[in-house]
């Protein structure tokens, strides 16, 4: 795991200051007011898996920014002390909100934390119609609130997770982060400097592989503890995870390709029943997307949890049907008395929107430890114990008789860019882009230029 940093110092002494283990009586001192519960203003709380963590690393919240009345119902019902602002929107309380209204000075908040809208960055938008549009997309102002209210409070951590195409490629949105991060120095004489990595959650005892991109910054400068994994080679697997939940009424499996999840081994997806997948061949390698008929296998960690499934969009269960939303919240590593609000649709939605409570919570012991003094006598409180039994593979089907129709040669996808989805995209793209060109130059034409002015006058 690289640690990437954006640290500057100008002088020599201020590079020393700030390099190995900090005198923190010295540089930033911790109040003890908050030596013991170092306090949590959470944004974009959504299901709380940040906070949850957080707060089982000795963290308090003091209150949450969430727009979302579904998600909001879920914070109440599960944490109604976290004091749930009236108002969601980021935007206005970023402009309102002030340290007294939470009874706390200026910088004595410990951490603003939050995992602003992950949509512009995320891979799967890469199949929607605009694709990944980054900072381009009007959700991401939300980001430039979040950094405004980090102005208000002067945090001494400001903790942002999100997905990693946050801080990858032509979409990252470091180096605006970085940009903010400075002007609040020169106005504030801090010494915010952010570092990030993207970290996979299975190695640190979540039962699902699922990256994450973690940015923080110290208000001194200071270099970031960042947590060792726990779980390098034997990780939490999917059978530990569920093998005690007792499941009443699963969901059903639908759509036209869902019969074919019988015939499938755990583990494995679409792509078994291609030409090198040792099944029938069906389908074209690569012709679908990674998601389609996967299955979860009982020896591993579990894909990645999505938020807006399809119908043939995995992790299915080894059972050949849809997971449980109870089942869900335990990969993500929630605890099982954990509710959520809402239809079945928007509870998926917010589990899979959700930062796993488990990975919190060993970032927060590696910040609690080197940050704010507080020590820790056992492991984390929502580690998820691997099991002696080692689970015996579900038994694969025949290929039902309906679907050999479509036994035979198929070609493979021809490669990035090239297929047909992706020349319908741009097609799409260019012609909005003519159009709105068009549009520009209509209205910016002086009415004597515009079309028929000048055969009026020839005339």
């Amino acid at each position: 795991m690289r640690i990437q940093t954006d640290c500057r110092f100008r002088t020599s002494n201020e590079h020393r200051a700030c390099a190995g283990p900090l005198n923190l009586a010295i540089v930033d001192p911790v109040h003890k007011r908050y030596r013991q519960s170092p306090t949590v203003l959470s944004a974009f709380t959504g299901l709380g898996g940040l906070d949850l963590g957080l707060e089982n690393a000795g963290f308090r919240t003091i209150a949450c920014i969430e727009i979302d009345k579904h998600a909001r119902a879920s914070i109440a019902v599960n944490r109604p002390e976290w004091n749930l602002l009236p108002t969601g929107d980021i935007a206005a309380v970023a402009e309102t909100l002030s340290p007294k209204d939470l009874g706390i000075r200026p910088r004595e908040l410990g951490v603003l934390a939050g995992g602003p809208p992950c949509q512009p960055f995320s891979k799967a938008a890469e199949w929607s119609r605009n694709g990944r549009a980054g900072l381009a997309d009007p959700r991401s102002r939300f980001l430039f609130a979040f950094l405004r209210l980090a102005e208000r409070f002067l945090p001494r951590l400001i903790l942002i997770e999100n997905v990693p195409g946050f801080t990858r490629g032509s979409t990252s949105a470091v180096g605006p982060i970085k940009a903010a991060l400075r002007r609040i120095n020169r106005r504030r004489s801090t010494r915010y400097c952010v570092e990030w990595m993207i970290l996979d959650a299975a190695m640190f005892g979540v039962p699902q592989r699922r990256e994450r991109a973690i940015l923080i910054a110290r208000r001194d400068g200071g270099p970031i503890a960042w947590p060792a994994p726990t779980h390098p080679s034997r990780p939490v697997r999917a059978y530990d995870a569920l093998c005690e939940l007792k499941t009443q009424n699963p969901p059903e499996v639908k759509g036209y390709w869902s019969g074919l999840l019988p015939s499938i081994p755990e583990g494995a997806n679409y792509l078994y029943h291609t030409r090198r997948g040792g099944g029938v061949e069906l389908f074209g390698e690569r012709r679908r997307y990674w998601s389609f008929l996967l299955k979860l296998a009982q020896d591993l960690p579990a894909w990645t949890i999505p938020a807006h499934p399809g119908p043939a969009t995995g992790p299915f269960h080894w059972d050949n049907r849809p997971l449980t939303v109870k089942e869900l919240l335990r990969l993500q590593s929630f605890p099982a008395s954990w509710k959520v609000r809402g239809s079945r649709l928007v509870q998926v939605k917010q589990v899979g929107n959700a930062t796993p409570p488990l990975l919190a919570e060993v970032i927060g012991r590696a910040l609690g430890t080197s940050v704010f003094e507080l020590t820790y006598r056992n492991g984390p409180q929502l580690r998820i114990p691997r099991r002696r039994r080692n689970p015996i593979p579900a038994r694969r089907k025949r290929v039902p008789a309906r679907y050999l129709k479509h036994q035979g040669k198929h070609a493979a996808h021809p490669g990035e860019g090239a297929g047909p989805g992706a020349r319908r995209r741009v097609k799409v793209r260019n012609r909005e882009r003519q159009a709105g060109i068009r549009r520009a130059l209509e209205t910016h034409v002086p009415p004597s230029h515009k079309r028929g002015s000048l055969s009026r006058r020839v005339a």
